[in-house]
Protein backbone atom coordinates (compact mmCIF):
# COMPACT_ATOMS: atom_id res chain seq x y z
CA UNK A 1 0.00 0.00 0.00
CA UNK A 2 2.89 2.26 1.06
CA UNK A 3 4.62 1.67 -2.53
CA UNK A 4 1.59 2.43 -3.82
CA UNK A 5 1.26 5.61 -2.48
CA UNK A 6 4.64 6.36 -2.86
CA UNK A 7 4.57 5.24 -6.87
CA UNK A 8 1.38 7.83 -7.42
CA UNK A 9 3.52 10.57 -5.50
CA UNK A 10 6.77 9.96 -7.91
CA UNK A 11 4.65 10.12 -10.84
CA UNK A 12 2.44 12.85 -9.89
CA UNK A 13 6.23 14.86 -9.62
CA UNK A 14 7.41 13.29 -12.98
CA UNK A 15 3.81 14.54 -14.52
CA UNK A 16 4.31 18.34 -12.59
CA UNK A 17 8.06 18.59 -13.95
CA UNK A 18 6.88 17.47 -17.84
CA UNK A 19 4.16 19.87 -17.34
CA UNK A 20 6.12 22.74 -16.25
CA UNK A 21 8.30 21.97 -19.07
CA UNK A 22 5.88 21.75 -22.02
CA UNK A 23 4.48 24.75 -21.09
CA UNK A 24 7.61 27.17 -21.84
CA UNK A 25 9.18 27.56 -25.62
CA UNK A 26 12.74 28.61 -24.42
CA UNK A 27 15.38 26.78 -21.82
CA UNK A 28 13.69 25.44 -19.00
CA UNK A 29 16.08 24.69 -15.93
CA UNK A 30 17.08 20.87 -15.29
CA UNK A 31 15.89 20.06 -19.20
CA UNK A 32 16.36 16.57 -19.75
CA UNK A 33 18.12 16.39 -16.48
CA UNK A 34 18.00 12.58 -16.69
CA UNK A 35 21.17 12.52 -18.36
CA UNK A 36 23.11 13.91 -15.75
CA UNK A 37 21.85 11.35 -12.87
CA UNK A 38 25.17 9.07 -13.86
CA UNK A 39 26.14 5.91 -14.75
CA UNK A 40 27.98 2.79 -13.79
CA UNK A 41 28.65 2.41 -10.00
CA UNK A 42 32.40 3.56 -10.23
CA UNK A 43 31.01 6.60 -11.38
CA UNK A 44 28.66 6.68 -8.35
CA UNK A 45 30.51 5.88 -5.80
CA UNK A 46 33.31 8.22 -6.78
CA UNK A 47 30.20 11.37 -6.88
CA UNK A 48 30.26 11.30 -10.33
CA UNK A 49 34.16 11.91 -11.22
CA UNK A 50 34.96 11.10 -14.61
CA UNK A 51 35.29 13.27 -17.00
CA UNK A 52 39.36 12.34 -17.29
CA UNK A 53 39.66 9.37 -16.15
CA UNK A 54 37.18 6.91 -17.59
CA UNK A 55 38.75 4.19 -19.76
CA UNK A 56 35.70 1.08 -20.19
CA UNK A 57 32.06 1.34 -21.85
CA UNK A 58 30.92 3.75 -20.09
CA UNK A 59 32.93 6.64 -21.78
CA UNK A 60 30.30 7.18 -24.30
CA UNK A 61 28.22 8.76 -21.63
CA UNK A 62 30.66 10.62 -19.38
CA UNK A 63 33.44 11.59 -22.22
CA UNK A 64 33.55 9.51 -25.56
CA UNK A 65 37.24 10.51 -25.52
CA UNK A 66 37.42 7.64 -23.29
CA UNK A 67 36.87 4.96 -25.59
CA UNK A 68 40.40 4.65 -26.50
CA UNK A 69 41.58 3.49 -23.44
CA UNK A 70 38.92 0.33 -23.64
CA UNK A 71 40.97 -2.92 -21.99
CA UNK A 72 40.00 -5.33 -24.76
CA UNK A 73 38.27 -5.82 -28.35
CA UNK A 74 34.60 -6.17 -26.61
CA UNK A 75 33.49 -4.49 -23.79
CA UNK A 76 30.10 -4.17 -22.24
CA UNK A 77 28.66 -2.32 -19.10
CA UNK A 78 25.19 -2.52 -17.27
CA UNK A 79 24.02 -1.02 -14.55
CA UNK A 80 20.80 -0.93 -12.56
CA UNK A 81 19.67 1.66 -9.80
CA UNK A 82 16.68 2.24 -7.85
CA UNK A 83 15.76 5.99 -6.58
CA UNK A 84 12.92 6.97 -4.28
CA UNK A 85 12.41 3.66 -1.98
CA UNK A 86 12.87 1.90 -5.25
CA UNK A 87 9.68 3.54 -7.22
CA UNK A 88 11.78 5.43 -10.12
CA UNK A 89 13.98 2.70 -12.02
CA UNK A 90 17.51 4.06 -13.52
CA UNK A 91 19.05 1.58 -15.98
CA UNK A 92 21.67 1.96 -18.73
CA UNK A 93 23.82 -0.56 -21.06
CA UNK A 94 26.39 -0.18 -22.86
CA UNK A 95 28.55 -1.63 -25.77
CA UNK A 96 31.84 -0.54 -27.21
CA UNK A 97 34.78 -1.21 -29.45
CA UNK A 98 38.08 -0.11 -30.71
CA UNK A 99 37.74 0.34 -34.78
CA UNK A 100 41.25 0.13 -35.27
CA UNK A 101 44.60 1.69 -33.08
CA UNK A 102 43.52 5.11 -33.64
CA UNK A 103 39.66 5.23 -33.20
CA UNK A 104 36.91 3.30 -31.21
CA UNK A 105 32.92 3.42 -30.94
CA UNK A 106 29.81 3.02 -28.65
CA UNK A 107 26.32 2.46 -28.47
CA UNK A 108 24.47 3.39 -25.00
CA UNK A 109 20.76 2.90 -24.04
CA UNK A 110 19.71 5.09 -20.96
CA UNK A 111 16.38 4.62 -19.23
CA UNK A 112 14.73 6.65 -16.16
CA UNK A 113 11.17 5.35 -15.44
CA UNK A 114 8.22 5.21 -12.91
CA UNK A 115 5.77 2.43 -13.95
CA UNK A 116 2.57 1.03 -12.91
CA UNK A 117 0.87 4.09 -12.26
CA UNK A 118 -2.39 4.40 -11.39
CA UNK A 119 -4.82 6.12 -13.42
CA UNK A 120 -8.01 6.39 -11.37
CA UNK A 121 -10.12 9.06 -13.47
CA UNK A 122 -12.54 6.06 -14.03
CA UNK A 123 -12.61 4.95 -10.36
CA UNK A 124 -16.38 6.22 -9.11
CA UNK A 125 -18.93 5.39 -12.35
CA UNK A 126 -22.16 7.44 -13.00
CA UNK A 127 -23.62 6.11 -10.07
CA UNK A 128 -21.51 6.73 -7.49
CA UNK A 129 -20.23 3.18 -7.20
CA UNK A 130 -16.55 2.35 -6.77
CA UNK A 131 -15.34 0.06 -9.45
CA UNK A 132 -11.95 -0.88 -9.44
CA UNK A 133 -11.62 -2.33 -12.22
CA UNK A 134 -11.69 0.57 -14.24
CA UNK A 135 -8.46 1.61 -12.84
CA UNK A 136 -5.58 1.67 -15.83
CA UNK A 137 -2.26 1.72 -15.32
CA UNK A 138 1.00 3.84 -17.13
CA UNK A 139 4.49 4.52 -17.03
CA UNK A 140 6.16 7.87 -16.94
CA UNK A 141 9.69 7.12 -18.38
CA UNK A 142 12.95 8.99 -20.32
CA UNK A 143 15.17 7.25 -22.65
CA UNK A 144 18.35 8.07 -24.94
CA UNK A 145 20.33 6.39 -27.21
CA UNK A 146 24.23 7.75 -27.45
CA UNK A 147 26.02 6.87 -30.54
CA UNK A 148 29.70 7.94 -29.67
CA UNK A 149 33.09 7.93 -31.62
CA UNK A 150 36.71 8.87 -30.75
CA UNK A 151 40.09 9.15 -32.23
CA UNK A 152 43.33 9.79 -31.30
CA UNK A 153 44.50 13.62 -32.25
CA UNK A 154 47.36 13.71 -35.08
CA UNK A 155 48.82 17.37 -34.07
CA UNK A 156 49.14 16.53 -30.15
CA UNK A 157 50.30 13.47 -28.59
CA UNK A 158 48.22 11.98 -25.88
CA UNK A 159 45.60 13.51 -27.07
CA UNK A 160 42.70 11.78 -27.22
CA UNK A 161 38.54 13.57 -28.90
CA UNK A 162 35.37 11.98 -29.07
CA UNK A 163 32.01 12.75 -29.51
CA UNK A 164 27.78 11.64 -29.29
CA UNK A 165 25.13 11.69 -31.30
CA UNK A 166 22.09 11.34 -28.87
CA UNK A 167 18.08 10.83 -29.31
CA UNK A 168 15.99 11.23 -26.61
CA UNK A 169 12.77 9.67 -26.17
CA UNK A 170 10.65 10.64 -23.65
CA UNK A 171 6.86 9.25 -23.06
CA UNK A 172 4.09 10.18 -19.94
CA UNK A 173 1.92 7.31 -21.05
CA UNK A 174 -0.73 8.15 -23.54
CA UNK A 175 -1.33 11.35 -22.41
CA UNK A 176 2.27 13.19 -24.29
CA UNK A 177 5.26 11.94 -25.62
CA UNK A 178 8.64 14.07 -26.89
CA UNK A 179 11.43 13.21 -29.37
CA UNK A 180 14.42 15.29 -29.36
CA UNK A 181 18.51 15.15 -30.84
CA UNK A 182 21.83 16.69 -29.44
CA UNK A 183 25.88 16.49 -29.53
CA UNK A 184 27.87 16.16 -26.97
CA UNK A 185 31.97 16.38 -27.62
CA UNK A 186 34.92 15.71 -25.19
CA UNK A 187 38.37 15.16 -25.12
CA UNK A 188 41.32 13.96 -22.57
CA UNK A 189 44.82 14.31 -22.02
CA UNK A 190 47.41 12.44 -20.27
CA UNK A 191 50.76 13.91 -19.27
CA UNK A 192 52.53 11.30 -16.90
CA UNK A 193 50.25 10.52 -13.92
CA UNK A 194 48.15 13.46 -14.74
CA UNK A 195 44.72 13.06 -16.65
CA UNK A 196 43.08 15.80 -17.75
CA UNK A 197 39.41 15.80 -19.48
CA UNK A 198 37.38 18.36 -20.90
CA UNK A 199 33.43 17.61 -21.76
CA UNK A 200 30.89 19.84 -23.22
CA UNK A 201 27.37 18.38 -23.73
CA UNK A 202 24.61 19.52 -25.63
CA UNK A 203 27.28 22.16 -27.18
CA UNK A 204 24.12 22.59 -29.99
CA UNK A 205 21.63 23.44 -27.33
CA UNK A 206 19.87 20.20 -27.57
CA UNK A 207 15.66 20.42 -28.82
CA UNK A 208 13.15 18.24 -27.63
CA UNK A 209 9.75 18.41 -29.47
CA UNK A 210 6.52 17.51 -27.76
CA UNK A 211 3.21 16.49 -28.93
CA UNK A 212 -0.13 16.04 -26.70
CA UNK A 213 -2.55 13.62 -26.47
CA UNK A 214 -6.02 16.59 -26.30
CA UNK A 215 -8.53 13.84 -26.09
CA UNK A 216 -6.83 11.92 -23.15
CA UNK A 217 -5.80 14.88 -21.32
CA UNK A 218 -9.13 16.50 -22.12
CA UNK A 219 -11.05 15.34 -19.01
CA UNK A 220 -8.63 15.65 -16.91
CA UNK A 221 -7.60 19.09 -17.57
CA UNK A 222 -11.62 19.96 -17.47
CA UNK A 223 -11.52 18.92 -13.99
CA UNK A 224 -8.64 20.91 -13.00
CA UNK A 225 -9.53 23.92 -14.54
CA UNK A 226 -6.43 24.21 -16.44
CA UNK A 227 -5.63 24.99 -19.92
CA UNK A 228 -4.69 22.32 -22.12
CA UNK A 229 -1.17 22.10 -23.01
CA UNK A 230 -0.22 22.90 -27.03
CA UNK A 231 2.63 21.19 -28.49
CA UNK A 232 5.91 22.65 -27.99
CA UNK A 233 9.52 22.54 -27.72
CA UNK A 234 12.38 23.28 -25.32
CA UNK A 235 16.08 23.71 -25.72
CA UNK A 236 18.65 22.47 -23.32
CA UNK A 237 21.45 24.53 -22.85
CA UNK A 238 24.70 23.50 -22.81
CA UNK A 239 26.53 22.31 -20.09
CA UNK A 240 30.64 22.06 -19.53
CA UNK A 241 32.39 19.55 -17.46
CA UNK A 242 36.40 20.10 -16.80
CA UNK A 243 37.93 17.20 -15.02
CA UNK A 244 41.70 16.62 -13.79
CA UNK A 245 42.76 13.24 -11.93
CA UNK A 246 46.35 11.78 -10.75
CA UNK A 247 47.36 8.17 -10.37
CA UNK A 248 49.89 7.50 -7.31
CA UNK A 249 51.93 4.18 -6.36
CA UNK A 250 52.42 3.07 -3.26
CA UNK A 251 53.87 -0.11 -3.92
CA UNK A 252 54.03 -2.55 -7.04
CA UNK A 253 50.42 -3.78 -5.82
CA UNK A 254 48.67 -0.37 -3.87
CA UNK A 255 47.21 2.69 -6.13
CA UNK A 256 45.44 5.50 -6.10
CA UNK A 257 43.35 8.10 -8.19
CA UNK A 258 42.55 11.14 -6.65
CA UNK A 259 40.02 13.21 -9.14
CA UNK A 260 37.74 16.16 -9.52
CA UNK A 261 35.21 17.54 -11.85
CA UNK A 262 33.84 20.92 -11.90
CA UNK A 263 30.30 21.29 -13.53
CA UNK A 264 29.68 24.57 -15.57
CA UNK A 265 25.50 24.98 -16.26
CA UNK A 266 24.66 27.97 -18.28
CA UNK A 267 20.71 27.84 -17.60
CA UNK A 268 20.13 30.03 -15.11
CA UNK A 269 21.08 30.22 -10.76
CA UNK A 270 21.36 25.94 -9.18
CA UNK A 271 21.14 25.51 -5.66
CA UNK A 272 24.98 24.56 -5.83
CA UNK A 273 28.79 26.06 -4.26
CA UNK A 274 29.02 29.30 -6.79
CA UNK A 275 25.82 30.57 -8.92
CA UNK A 276 25.47 33.46 -10.55
CA UNK A 277 22.51 34.67 -13.09
CA UNK A 278 24.76 33.77 -15.74
CA UNK A 279 26.74 30.34 -14.88
CA UNK A 280 26.51 27.90 -11.82
CA UNK A 281 29.44 25.47 -10.85
CA UNK A 282 28.92 22.47 -8.94
CA UNK A 283 32.40 20.25 -8.05
CA UNK A 284 32.81 16.60 -7.60
CA UNK A 285 35.53 14.69 -5.58
CA UNK A 286 36.37 11.15 -6.26
CA UNK A 287 39.00 8.47 -5.05
CA UNK A 288 39.89 5.27 -5.46
CA UNK A 289 42.15 2.83 -3.99
CA UNK A 290 43.47 -0.30 -5.75
CA UNK A 291 45.04 -3.49 -4.80
CA UNK A 292 46.62 -5.56 -7.27
CA UNK A 293 43.98 -4.41 -10.19
CA UNK A 294 41.56 -6.37 -8.70
CA UNK A 295 40.19 -5.44 -5.06
CA UNK A 296 39.04 -1.67 -5.54
CA UNK A 297 37.83 0.86 -2.54
CA UNK A 298 36.08 4.37 -3.96
CA UNK A 299 34.82 7.33 -2.32
CA UNK A 300 33.46 10.51 -3.37
CA UNK A 301 31.26 14.21 -2.44
CA UNK A 302 29.38 15.53 -4.82
CA UNK A 303 25.80 17.54 -5.00
CA UNK A 304 26.54 20.45 -3.04
CA UNK A 305 23.35 22.29 -1.24
CA UNK A 306 22.59 24.78 0.55
CA UNK A 307 18.71 23.58 2.82
CA UNK A 308 16.83 25.59 4.89
CA UNK A 309 16.00 24.30 8.22
CA UNK A 310 12.53 24.67 10.08
CA UNK A 311 13.56 27.25 12.48
CA UNK A 312 14.63 29.57 9.49
CA UNK A 313 18.45 28.80 9.67
CA UNK A 314 20.52 27.17 6.87
CA UNK A 315 22.74 23.89 6.17
CA UNK A 316 25.59 23.09 4.29
CA UNK A 317 25.96 19.64 2.35
CA UNK A 318 27.29 17.94 0.21
CA UNK A 319 26.47 14.22 -0.46
CA UNK A 320 29.01 11.68 0.19
CA UNK A 321 29.41 7.86 -1.55
CA UNK A 322 30.64 5.04 -1.28
CA UNK A 323 32.01 1.90 -3.55
CA UNK A 324 33.70 -1.11 -4.11
CA UNK A 325 34.93 -3.32 -7.10
CA UNK A 326 35.74 -6.27 -8.09
CA UNK A 327 37.71 -7.16 -11.31
CA UNK A 328 39.38 -10.68 -12.77
CA UNK A 329 39.38 -11.98 -16.32
CA UNK A 330 37.84 -9.25 -18.16
CA UNK A 331 35.01 -9.61 -15.43
CA UNK A 332 33.92 -6.53 -13.69
CA UNK A 333 31.49 -6.22 -10.21
CA UNK A 334 30.76 -2.48 -8.82
CA UNK A 335 28.83 -1.78 -5.92
CA UNK A 336 28.32 1.70 -5.25
CA UNK A 337 25.93 3.71 -2.23
CA UNK A 338 24.83 7.05 -3.14
CA UNK A 339 22.08 9.68 -1.79
CA UNK A 340 23.16 8.60 2.34
CA UNK A 341 20.75 10.53 4.68
CA UNK A 342 22.11 12.05 7.43
CA UNK A 343 20.39 12.31 11.19
CA UNK A 344 19.80 16.34 10.31
CA UNK A 345 17.72 15.61 7.12
CA UNK A 346 14.35 16.10 6.78
CA UNK A 347 13.42 13.23 5.07
CA UNK A 348 10.92 10.63 6.39
CA UNK A 349 13.70 8.14 6.69
CA UNK A 350 16.77 6.51 5.47
CA UNK A 351 15.33 4.25 2.80
CA UNK A 352 13.76 6.94 1.00
CA UNK A 353 17.69 8.40 0.08
CA UNK A 354 19.84 6.23 0.12
CA UNK A 355 20.18 3.96 -3.45
CA UNK A 356 22.37 1.37 -3.90
CA UNK A 357 23.51 1.16 -7.24
CA UNK A 358 24.64 -2.65 -8.98
CA UNK A 359 27.12 -2.16 -12.24
CA UNK A 360 28.46 -4.92 -13.92
CA UNK A 361 31.21 -5.13 -16.74
CA UNK A 362 32.82 -7.73 -19.31
CA UNK A 363 35.09 -7.14 -21.60
CA UNK A 364 36.92 -9.63 -24.15
CA UNK A 365 39.01 -10.27 -27.09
Amino acid sequence: MIKSILRCIAGAMLLFCWSGAVAQVSTPKYSNEFLNIGAGARALGMGNVQAAIVNDATAGYWNPAGLLRLPNKYNIALMHSELFAGIAKNDFGSFAMPLDSSSALAVSIIRLGVDDIADTRRLQNEFGYIQYDSIRFFSVADYAMLLSYARKSNLIEGLRLGANAKIIYRNVGEFANAWGFGIDAGAQLERGSWQFGLMAKDITTTFTAWSHNVEALEEAYLQTGNELPENSAELTLPRLVLGVGKSFTFTDKLLALVATDLDFTFDGKRNVLLKTDVVSLDPHVGLELAYANTVFVRGGFNNYQETKNFDGGTTKRMQPNFGVGFQTSGLHLDLALSKVNDKESNAVSAGNTTSVIVSLGYSFN
